[in-house]
């Protein structure tokens, strides 16, 4: 399965990084990638195309443990070339509804949102 596709890529000319700054649950996510053979899964809200042709992809990363979840940036090609067992490779899922929020996302999954995406906790934040 290809994780890149030309669609995805118009989309990230319309959000890339930084373009979704302090919007946390309410920041469109894009695309989902996820490990089909166990824990792994990237929400990712923003990217931007590189030189060489790699993505730059930023986003909500949850790998097993919703204590330790985060907004952080992985490579595409670093998604391309995780080694999982029985020969199978990270998938970019189908079915997530279109204009879906992060938060929505997480909901729809089973990812407990972290505390600071609560709406009485937003005010204590700088964004």
């Amino acid at each position: 399965m290809k994780l890149m596709t030309k669609e995805l890529e118009k989309k990230f000319e319309k959000y890339p990084i930084g373009s979704q700054d302090g919007l946390l649950g309410n920041s469109k996510v894009i695309v989902k990638y996820f490990n089909p053979a166990g824990v792994g899964t990237w929400l990712i809200t923003e990217g931007n195309k590189l030189e060489n042709g790699d993505y730059e992809l930023f986003g909500y990363c949850h790998l097993g443990d919703d204590q330790n979840a985060e907004f952080g940036y992985v490579m595409l090609s670093q998604l391309e070339e995780l080694q999982l067992p029985f020969g199978l490779k990270v998938e970019r899922d189908m079915f997530l509804p279109k204009d879906c929020n992060l938060l929505d996302a997480m909901k729809i999954i089973g990812i407990e949102p972290p505390n600071y995406f609560q709406k009485d906790n937003l005010e204590e934040i700088e964004i």
